[in-house]
C-alpha cells in the first residue's frame, strides 16, 4: 500500500483543467481550503485524521512512464502537455490542522498555496484520504464516548469496503480511541495493538465446548477470552467458562487477562446474568466483552440498561460509519495571487447559504477558556492578522452579526491551528506515531463539554469569523450581488 503510485489517484477533470491552464500558459499561485460543512452524524464535533497519508501522497507524486502512456492512449492530451507532466513536481506550500485534533465546520482543515495546476491536482487525493480518515475517527470518538472509559476495540475488516477502508479505517479508528484492531496488517504498518479472540468456528471443530475452551486456554491462559454464546451462553457456554477457569486457578496459572465474550442474544439481560454466576463463582475481575453490530447509540443504551459489559468489540458500524458513509469535505479556490504578491480573494455563491466559501488566504485560531481549558471558539481570520490576548476580544456569529460576546482580555487564550507541512515542496512535518495521535486526540476531546458530545442535539461550538474576513466576505457579496 505505501509504495503505489497514487498520482493518478484523481478525477479526469482535474487533469483536463490542468492541461486547459497549461494552454492558457495560467502559472497563477492560488489558495485552495479543504473543509467541511456539517458535522457527521448529526453531531457537536470531528475528528481530523489522515495528514500522515497526504504527506506521503505528495512525497511520492510523480508521472512515471506507465502513467504517461495510459494518458496519452485516451487520446485527450497533448504531447507538450504530457511532456510537461513527465518532469511534474509539486513544489508548492501546505498547512493543515495536525491529526487527532477537534475539528468543526467550514474551517479550512487542509489548505494548498501553489500553482494553480499543482493545487488542482492534488484536490481529489487529499479529499479522499482526509475525508475517509477523518470520518471514522470522528465514529471511533462517538462510539468510545458512548463506552464511558470501556475499552473498544475494532474488528470491522470483513466488512468494510475493501483492503484500504479497512487499514487506514483502522488507523483512523485507533486515533478516534479504540485500543486496537483485529486487523494485523495495520497493527504491522502503523505499530498499534492487534486484539482478537476466537470464533465459533473453533467451538464447533472439537467434540464438545469444555474441551475447545480448555484448549484454547492452554494456548493463551494470559489472554483467555472465551466465546460462550456457541450453543447456549447460560445453561453451556458459561458454566464451561468457569470450569476452565478454575482449573486454571487450580493448577497455578495466573488469570491475569481473562473472561468471556458474548455475540448474540439479549446484551443487557445476558450480562447481568453472567456477571452474577462469574462472581458467585470466584472470578469477579473477569472480563465481559461483547459484540453483535454495536454502534454509539446501542452501547448508550446498554448502558443504561445496567449491562455489566466492560469491553466492547465494534465492527461493521464503525468501520463504514454506517450511519453516515460520507464526510462531505470539500476543496474550494479562496484567492489568486497578485503580481504585487497580496492574494486577491475568491467567493463561491450558492443560494445555499451554507455553500458560500470563505474568502481570502487564511487561517484560524482556537480561543481557549483560560480558567477552565474549554474551547469558547474558534475564529476564522486572515493569515496576516494577529490578535492581543490581553485584550478584549468580541465575536459575533458570521450568519447572525447581532449575536455578539465579548472575552475579557486576559481571560482566554488563542491556538493557530493550521500548521506548515509543505514548504516549496519538501516537507517539514514530522507525523507522530499513531498511538501518539491518540492521546493528542484523547487530550483534545477533553477540550469541550460533554454537552458538545452528546448524541442528540448537541452544544455547537461555534466558528466565528474575524470583523476583517467578515468585511472582505459582505464586500465580495455586495459586489457579486449587483452585477
Amino acid at each position: 500500500m505505501s509504495t503505489l503510485n497514487l498520482t493518478l489517484l484523481t478525477d479526469l477533470y482535474e487533469m483536463t483543467m490542468m492541461q486547459g491552464y497549461f494552454k492558457n500558459q495560467n502559472t497563477d499561485v492560488v489558495v485552495f481550503d479543504a473543509f467541511y460543512r456539517n458535522n457527521p452524524c448529526d453531531g457537536g464535533y470531528a475528528i481530523c485524521a489522515g495528514l500522515e497519508q497526504v504527506i506521503d501522497y505528495i512525497e511520492n507524486l510523480h508521472f512515471d512512464e506507465d502513467d504517461i502512456s495510459y494518458l496519452r492512449s485516451l487520446k485527450i492530451f497533448d504531447e507538450d502537455f504530457l511532456t510537461y507532466l513527465s518532469n511534474f513536481k509539486f513544489s508548492g506550500d501546505i498547512y493543515a490542522v495536525p491529526e487527532g485534533s477537534l475539528i468543526f465546520p467550514r474551517e479550512p482543515l487542509v489548505k494548498v498555496v501553489a500553482p494553480i495546476m499543482e493545487a488542482q491536482l492534488v484536490e481529489t487525493a487529499i479529499l479522499n484520504i482526509v475525508n475517509h480518515q477523518s470520518l471514522i475517527a470522528t465514529k471511533a470518538a462517538r462510539v468510545c464516548y458512548a463506552a464511558q472509559g470501556d475499552g473498544v476495540m475494532e474488528f470491522g475488516l470483513r466488512r468494510a469496503q475493501g483492503p484500504d477502508s479497512g487499514t487506514y479505517g483502522a488507523r483512523a479508528a485507533i486515533i478516534g480511541g479504540c485500543k486496537g484492531t483485529s486487523n494485523v496488517l495495520a497493527g504491522q504498518i502503523f505499530h498499534v495493538p492487534v486484539l482478537g479472540t476466537h470464533a465459533h468456528s473453533w467451538i464447533m471443530s472439537f467434540p464438545d465446548e469444555y474441551t475447545a475452551f480448555k484448549k484454547y486456554a492452554e494456548l493463551y491462559p494470559n489472554a483467555c477470552i472465551l466465546l460462550v454464546d456457541t450453543y447456549d451462553t447460560l445453561k453451556s457456554g458459561i458454566p464451561n467458562a468457569i470450569k476452565v477457569f478454575t482449573e486454571m486457578r487450580e493448577s497455578g496459572i495466573p488469570l491475569t487477562y481473562y473472561g468471556i465474550r458474548m455475540d448474540s442474544g439479549d446484551l443487557a439481560y445476558l450480562s447481568k446474568k453472567v456477571r452474577k454466576m462469574l462472581d458467585a463463582a470466584g472470578f469477579p475481575d473477569a472480563v465481559i466483552s461483547a459484540s453483535n453490530d454495536l454502534d454509539e447509540y446501542l452501547i448508550e443504551s446498554l448502558k443504561l440498561q445496567g449491562a455489566t459489559i466492560t469491553s466492547w468489540g465494534v465492527g461493521t458500524n464503525l468501520i463504514t460509519s454506517k450511519d453516515n458513509p460520507a464526510f462531505g469535505g470539500v476543496y474550494k479556490l479562496a484567492a489568486v495571487k497578485a503580481a504585487d504578491g497580496t492574494f486577491i480573494p475568491k467567493i463561491k455563491l450558492s443560494e445555499n447559504i451554507e455553500k458560500v466559501t470563505n474568502p481570502g488566504n487564511k487561517t484560524f485560531y482556537r480561543i481557549y477558556d483560560k480558567e477552565t481549558g474549554k474551547i469558547k471558539a474558534d475564529l476564522i481570520c486572515l493569515e496576516d492578522e494577529t490578535f492581543d490576548t490581553s485584550e478584549d476580544m468580541k465575536l459575533f456569529d458570521p450568519n447572525a452579526p447581532w449575536k455578539k460576546t465579548c472575552l475579557p482580555g486576559g481571560s482566554y487564550t488563542m491556538r493557530e491551528m493550521l500548521v506548515p507541512v509543505i514548504k516549496k515542496g519538501k516537507t517539514v512535518y514530522t507525523s507522530p506515531s499513531v498511538m501518539e495521535i491518540q492521546a493528542i486526540c484523547n487530550k483534545e476531546k477533553e477540550t469541550i463539554w460533554d454537552e458538545t458530545k452528546r448524541f442528540v442535539n448537541p452544544q455547537e461550538i461555534y466558528v466565528d469569523l474575524s470583523q476583517k474576513l467578515y468585511d472582505m466576505k459582505t464586500e465580495l457579496l455586495n459586489k457579486m450581488s449587483s452585477h
